[in-house]
């Protein structure tokens, strides 16, 4: 489902909606409610990243990034981030987001049935009644006969569908935050779940060069701010700063883009298989890049607040993630040296 898709999650920085003044209570609120967003996704996206490391079942295969791959990503974000600043630019907003919402649309019910899909195991008793589908479209025939779709499903996964429809249509009408947030949470679980970094490597590549690119486009230019703001579909979490005082109606919002999330989230899940292969109990460097992913996070609200000024998240994301497991890494290091030591 997100083979080559993650070219489409693209990563806004950090930002609050312009000429509105909030309240000390409703700016904690709207960034305190976009870290814990943020948080999901990458701590339950890493967890089920292992099950889908292990699964045989080509549908749950993950898509995996290589150096090349990651290499090449800064370039094709991009270019992918300019040909939509260009189109804004040139072809009406309106039609464009319509085309998009579409697409986002189809995109959202598929990401967000299969992130619903263990959960629904869990909650339907054996007892239900969980009858098997196949959907199956093939070429020719005789020995010439080739598959262009087999796939399976049953009924907890038509439930998992009919809810996430619901949703989307909600979103494809509305527009409404919580419609956009379930969309874009369902997106980055499914990025950090899905798209796995072969090595740690790939992943310094990939953090590194993507480093330079939210830089380059936060500070150099105003592309990526004047594209978040009008890009009408789920790429980002937003919260709004005035909920306290005009409710579920309001409208001013702080927004976390998904490539904030998605991008040091397939790196934090990379580090959680491999504690996972290490066959021990402890899971540091899982921990620790989580928690410097708190701190990193953190750190970028901090300045964005204080200088009033849109942060390129990775500025301070990338840093805070490599260092700390650099760090756990020389830790690891030393500690297998010390047990190896005679006393």
């Amino acid at each position: 489902m997100f083979n080559q898709k993650y070219i489409h999650i693209h990563n806004a920085a950090l930002n609050v909606t312009a000429k509105f003044v909030a309240t000390a209570e409703g700016t904690a609120l709207a960034y305190g409610s976009l870290v814990f967003m943020a948080l999901l996704p990458i701590f339950f996206g890493a967890l089920r990243s292992v099950t889908c490391s292990k699964s045989k079942n080509a549908a749950d295969m993950p898509e995996t990034i290589t150096s090349r791959d990651a290499a090449r990503f800064p370039i094709i974000a991009s270019c992918t981030l300019f040909g939509l600043y260009l189109f804004f630019k040139v072809f009406s907003q309106e039609y464009i987001n319509l085309l998009l919402s579409v697409y986002f649309f189809a995109l959202g019910v598929l990401a967000m049935s299969h992130t619903m899909s263990p959960l629904m195991s869990r909650i339907f008793p054996d007892s239900f009644p969980n009858k098997q589908f196949q959907l199956l479209f093939t070429q020719g025939s005789g020995e010439s006969k080739e598959e262009i779709v087999n796939y399976e499903f049953d009924t907890k996964n038509l439930v998992c569908l009919v809810i996430s429809s619901v949703v989307g249509v909600w979103y494809l009408l509305k527009k409404h935050w919580i419609a956009n947030n379930l969309f874009g949470l369902a997106f980055a679980l499914n990025g950090v779940e899905l798209l796995h970094l072969n090595n740690v490597s790939t992943g310094c590549i990939l953090l590194g060069g993507l480093f330079v690119y939210d830089v380059f486009w936060v500070f150099g230019t105003n592309v990526m701010v004047t594209v978040a703001r009008s890009f009408e579909a789920p790429i980002k979490l937003v919260f709004p700063q005035d909920l306290l005082e005009k409710g579920l109606d309001a409208s001013n919002f702080a927004m976390l883009g998904l490539g904030d999330i998605v991008i040091p989230g397939i790196f934090i899940a990379l580090l959680l298989r491999f504690d996972v292969s290490l066959k021990k109990n402890s899971r540091t460097y899982f921990y620790s890049s989580f928690l410097a992913y708190i701190f990193g996070l953190g750190l970028t609200i901090f300045v964005m607040h204080t200088f009033k000024h849109a942060q390129p998240a990775l500025l301070y994301l990338v840093p805070a993630c490599i260092v700390t497991m650099a760090t756990s890494r020389a830790g690891h290091a030393n500690k297998e040296k010390g047990e190896t030591v005679p006393k």
